[in-house]
């Protein structure tokens, strides 16, 4: 039952080794905002990948970093915390912003599992190995992307996500299945199609392909449940899960087959692992997304891609595919192909490195328990 006595709150930009190219943009850094929260003999590490212009979704990452030390982190010092429901009970007075209160919740359940001297992911009850695929962006050519899918199947990935996009689309689908004709692949289309689109996703059913991510808009459900009534690909919702109670929405209306989970966009560990539960009782599989995040926050999604409804090859990737070197280290790697082994050390297993981390700071900030206290009049329930 920690204590909160100070939490530490940093805003970095961390470069890529190539630009992360989507439907919505392309970005040649990331943006994380890093939580370190301590109970004074113990600490833990959080981290919300936000990027920097609200395209993913409505959070950014100098809202996220303000919002924490303005409004956050303010609700949480201070306090005894004797479970991580406690983070979300203080916290659900502030609509949304989910990206924000997760790196709080990450932060917490770090804390905890080094206090106990336990890997968190033992403390899920998860596996000690995980699954993952390969995932190829937006590139120059077809013959570029093939190239890459080739190198990655002869190192032993089982499936490939392709990001799919206006002018990035069929074609491009038609040359990879010609040259694949027996791999497993599925497309992400971050949110770049309208229920108007649908004979192109009705041509699509053509190529086999495992599921579509996320082809309508960010925060819809209702149209993705009309659209899968007309496609016999199952659709997969990612973006639009921002929540619990979206999951179970989203299965109720038949918006989806499958469920991405990303730990950072739900709100943390808390709820990623309350989703995947729901999903289990219904039946509805599960696989773990990334936000292109450091070492730190991808071993925070591997903690949730060890559970046992997690039935399709997660997108958790060692440091080098996007950093030389990462902000934070060392992470998990590969242990064989196309498999993780989980790290053993207390807690998530992974901090940033204190000389790249006052390399790449934008921002920082500090709460203590002074500070918490003169702002609490202006929140409420303190």
């Amino acid at each position: 039952m920690p204590y909160i006595r100070r939490i530490d709150i940093y805003r970095a930009r961390v470069p890529l080794i190539s630009p992360f190219r989507t439907a919505y943009g392309s970005d040649a850094a990331v943006e994380p905002v890093l939580v370190r929260m301590s109970d004074g003999d113990h600490y833990g590490w959080g981290e919300s990948q936000a990027f920097h212009f609200p395209t993913f979704c409505p959070e950014y990452s100098a809202g996220v970093f303000q919002l924490i030390r303005d409004v956050l982190a303010p609700a949480i010092v201070g306090q005894e915390l004797t479970a991580a429901e406690v983070i979300h009970e203080r916290l659900k007075w502030f609509k949304g912003n989910p990206f924000a209160k997760g790196a709080l919740d990450m932060a917490y359940w770090d804390l905890v599992a080094r206090s106990r001297g336990e890997p968190l992911y033992r403390l899920f009850g998860g596996c000690d190995t995980i699954e993952v695929g390969a995932d190829f962006g937006v590139m120059d050519s077809h013959a570029a992307l093939i190239d890459k899918i080739a190198e990655a199947l002869a190192a032993g990935y089982t499936r490939v996500k392709l990001k799919f996009a206006p002018g990035w689309d069929t074609d491009m689908l038609a040359a990879v299945r010609k040259a694949f004709p027996d791999t497993v692949f599925h497309i992400d289309c971050n949110s770049a199609y309208t229920l108007a689109d649908v004979e192109l996703f009705k041509r699509i059913d053509d190529f086999g392909l495992a599921m579509i991510e996320q082809p309508l808009a960010h925060d819809d459900l209702v149209d993705h449940a009309a659209l899968q009534e007309r496609i016999r690909t199952p659709i997969c919702l990612d973006e639009s899960i921002t929540s619990p109670d979206k999951a179970r929405k989203a299965i109720a209306i038949g918006a989806c087959r499958w469920i991405n989970i990303k730990p950072i966009r739900v709100g943390g560990l808390t709820p990623a692992r309350a989703i995947h539960d729901l999903c289990a009782k219904a039946n509805v599989p599960c696989w773990v997304g990334g936000m292109v995040e450091t070492g730190l926050g991808m071993a925070h999604c591997a903690v949730i891609a060890s559970l046992a409804n997690i039935r399709y090859p997660n997108d958790i990737f060692p440091s080098k595919r996007f950093f030389a070197p990462d902000l934070a280290g060392p992470g998990l790697t590969l242990s064989g192909p196309a498999r993780m082994r989980m790290l053993d050390t207390p807690g998530v297993g992974v901090e940033p490195d204190p000389a790249r981390l006052e390399q790449w700071t934008l921002d920082r900030a500090q709460v203590t328990e002074t500070q918490a206290m003169a702002t609490g009049a202006t929140l409420g329930g303190r």
